[in-house]
């Protein structure tokens, strides 16, 4: 075999390899039902359960590197601590030794029937629950298919002086071995993937304990890389997520390298101890290094949080988002309290939509990265929101309710999406703030190349009328929480008063920007965004209504006024 042909099998088979270890775990995330994220975000009270938690995504999910990123986007929206984070990523790397286990079994001579069944089942079977079977069964088979694929292109290699010669060398260099499982890892960017090549490459007898240990030592400072991608213009607290990630794993890296040689007879006893092939002696040598790695750190997680603060230093902002308190066994024993519970529940939604178009306003007033970042997570928290509500409101709808409960439920139903859609117009909102600032900066750069001086000292015309919507808006928004919590008519009354000032106001608004189009003074994109503004502010408040017209009840039907919201749903962005 030529080298052209070793390093095309070899690279066809790293391909198929990472294939699978992703097809796997996309198959094993849709059998547990998607519901990974929540265990991360619900069940990381305390270190231990964190630490748990971050093994059992990350032996679903078959990879370390995602779970890692799980955490930081859930530090990054508030939903986890930066102590819980750290227990997850120490969950996450015992969680990853479970594909090099798998790897130990070497079924590479079964990997092609296996493949089919799950082919079968992926193209011949309706059944959701089957199809994942397949996916998985592909994945799998697909996994030691790659495997079998690169242990045969990389056999000739121990017949290398040179590679010997390196081999050799990181035996008695650990540290050089250190560095080579470290890029390989980041190159790769998959744990399982340099330690399925290292446990091909010790099976082939071409490298020996003491050189494959460092190896798989530096793996675990290679894939800290993931995060510390994923961290990259995120807040300040996933910057310090992905930083104890690197912190965790460089110290395991570094203790072990120095007892190397103690390591290396411990886990030469646990070979003959159970008469270990060599891939699951090297499997038993990851599970070991990272289960005594969690053993030594587990007890330093409030040190860790210190150092990384230090390390990154900021001010860590807290928007005090929390998940939804929902308990499915009232539905049935109490469907009244049920229904209680669901309604304080679309409050704190609505919250987070006043905080989320507060955040807003203070982005078009100052532009600010922070005021983004704000809405954003008040966004994802609302997102959320509204899936567990809208699910936990179709399960109370199952119950025996009464007459009253069904027209609570009905509604609470409409208000949780009205305040999803609110969210989705403070990010509309957003969106064309930065396409003004994108716009004006272009036209900064255009007017430099012509060597002109820019007349523009913002990236957007300031309209006093344009921050009174802003203004007129949350009241209607706050009121409408109000309402909702206090049964407060006299309130809903003066919602429905405000309303009209805000339609004349938009009114007021588009027809001074279309006439300033049309007259050709400043510049038109700016008329643009200030009418995209105000209609998404406009329909933000139409939405209060339903709030305030259900309050109302006799005076005004809800059900009536449902045509008239018709259009928001058809033209919404």
């Amino acid at each position: 075999m030529s080298y052209q042909e070793m390093f095309f099998m070899f690279l066809g088979g790293l391909g198929i390899f990472l294939f699978g270890i992703k097809y796997l775990g996309d198959g094993l995330q849709k059998a547990a039902g998607n519901r990974l994220r929540e265990i991360l975000n619900r069940f990381t009270s305390t270190p231990f359960r964190a630490v748990l938690a971050g093994i059992i995504v990350t032996g679903l999910i078959q990879s370390s590197s995602g779970t890692t990123v799980l955490a930081v986007g859930l530090v990054s929206a508030g939903f986890m601590t930066l102590k819980q984070a750290i227990g997850v990523i120490m969950g996450a790397n015992v969680g990853t030794t479970v594909t090099a286990f798998i790897i130990g079994f070497n079924l590479s001579e079964y990997a092609l029937p296996i493949m089919g069944v799950g082919a079968l089942l992926l193209f011949f079977t309706k059944r959701k629950s089957l199809q994942y079977l397949g996916q998985i069964l592909f994945g799998f088979g697909a996994l030691f298919f790659g495997l079998e694929l690169m242990g045969s292109s990389m056999d000739p290699l121990k017949d290398l002086p040179q590679f010997n010669e390196l081999m050799i060398r990181v035996s008695h260099l650990p540290i050089l071995g250190v560095g080579i499982g470290t890029l390989l890892t980041m190159v790769l960017q998959s744990s399982s993937a340099t330690i399925g090549i290292l446990q091909q490459l010790y099976m082939q007898g071409s490298l020996g304990l003491t050189a494959a240990l460092p190896i798989l030592f530096g793996d675990n400072i290679g894939t800290t890389i993931t995060a510390v991608i994923a961290s990259l213009g995120a807040s300040v607290a996933a910057k310090r997520t992905a930083a104890s990630h690197v912190i965790f794993n460089l110290v395991g890296a570094v203790i072990f390298t120095l007892l190397l040689s103690p390591f290396t007879q411990v886990v030469l006893f646990l070979t003959d101890t159970f008469g270990l092939n060599p891939a699951m002696q090297i499997a038993f040598a990851h599970g070991l290094f990272n289960l005594s790695n969690l053993a030594i750190q587990f007890w330093f997680i409030p040190q860790i949080e210190i150092v990384v603060k230090k390390i990154i230093p900021g001010t860590e902002k807290n928007l005090n988002i929390r998940p939804t308190a929902l308990s499915d066994s009232l539905i049935y024993t109490s469907p009244n309290m049920a229904i209680e519970q669901a309604s304080n529940e679309v409050i704190q939604m609505g919250r987070y939509v006043l905080s989320a178009l507060d955040a807003a306003k203070n982005f078009y007033l100052d532009p600010k990265n922070e005021w983004q970042e704000d809405v954003d997570q008040y966004e994802e928290a609302i997102n959320r929101f509204d899936v567990e509500l809208t699910e936990f409101l179709v399960k109370i709808s199952t119950a025996e309710l009464s007459e009253l409960e069904s027209q609570e439920q009905a509604m609470l139903m409409e208000f949780t999406k009205d305040f999803e859609r609110m969210g989705d117009h403070c990010i509309n909102i957003i969106r064309y703030i930065e396409e003004s600032i994108d716009r004006e900066e272009r036209q900064r750069q255009k007017d430099k190349r012509n060597k002109k001086t820019s007349t523009r000292e913002s990236y957007i015309l300031y309209d006093e009328d344009l921050e009174l919507l802003f203004d007129k808006v949350r009241k209607n928004i706050r009121d409408a929480l109000t309402v909702l919590e206090d049964d407060d008519v006299e309130l809903a009354e003066k919602m429905l008063e405000r309303e009209k000032e805000i339609n004349q106001l938009v009114d007021l608004l588009r027809s001074k920007y279309i006439r300033l189009m049309n007259a050709g003074e400043g510049r038109a994109g700016d008329s643009v965004v200030f009418i995209d503004i105000s209609s998404n502010l406009e329909r933000s408040s139409d939405r209060t209504l339903h709030i305030a017209k259900y309050i109302l009840g006799n005076k005004y039907s809800f059900k009536a006024d449902t045509k008239n919201f018709q259009y928001i749903e058809t033209e919404d962005v």
